[in-house]
């Protein structure tokens, strides 16, 4: 069965958006407790790539379809997983990226919408937080898709927002997003 063309996020509307997020019906991986079956010889790299066996998976679908079965672990680690089968993937930081922003509203009173390169539709806000960590080569956002899965939101984007907190301005650098703050100073 194919999968439909992503919608181009410009063009939609906050209403748009929710119905869509109402429509998607993501399998229910984290009831689903199989034994463990080995290693998928796969890997996520840390632009988002996903590779088997050392080579990336060219075809979008194909990793759309891994990334609605991928679990993030109680240990940390990261598998696939259906009713029969859990099998390990390596994932360099995040196993998604944040690769395009749609804001509306202003202030208190924004939402921020981002769409993964795996095409799914994630809003900030309270159940999805968005946080920076410092690291060795700087400070990096990450928002929290579902169930301990990130997303490392890709440089333009986190331009996109810092311009965004800095035009807002306020006592701190961070927007609102469906009525949470998030700072993006880097402060406690």
């Amino acid at each position: 069965m194919p999968m439909e063309p992503l919608p181009d996020l410009s063009t939609l509307s906050l209403a748009d958006i929710a119905r869509l997020l109402a429509e998607k019906r993501l399998p229910p991986v984290e009831k689903w407790n199989p034994d463990h079956c080995g290693d998928s010889e796969m890997r996520i790299a840390r632009d988002g790539t996903w590779y088997h066996q050392g080579s990336p998976i060219g075809r979008e679908t194909m990793v759309r379809l891994f990334s609605s079965i991928l679990r993030r672990e109680p240990d940390g680690s990261h598998v696939l997983v259906t009713p029969v089968e859990k099998l390990d993937i390596a994932v360099d930081d995040a196993p998604f990226v944040a690769v395009e922003l749609k804001t509306e509203g202003e202030r208190r009173e924004r939402t921020l919408i981002f769409r993964l390169n795996s095409g799914d539709l994630v809003t900030a806000g309270a159940d999805n937080g968005l946080t920076l960590r410092e690291t060795p080569d700087g400070p990096h956002p990450y928002l929290h898709v579902r169930g301990g899965l990130e997303a490392l939101v890709a440089r333009s984007v986190y331009y996109d927002l810092m311009n965004l907190a800095l035009e807002e301005g306020g006592d701190r650098v961070g927007l609102w997003s469906d009525g949470a703050f998030f700072p993006l100073d880097g402060a406690e």
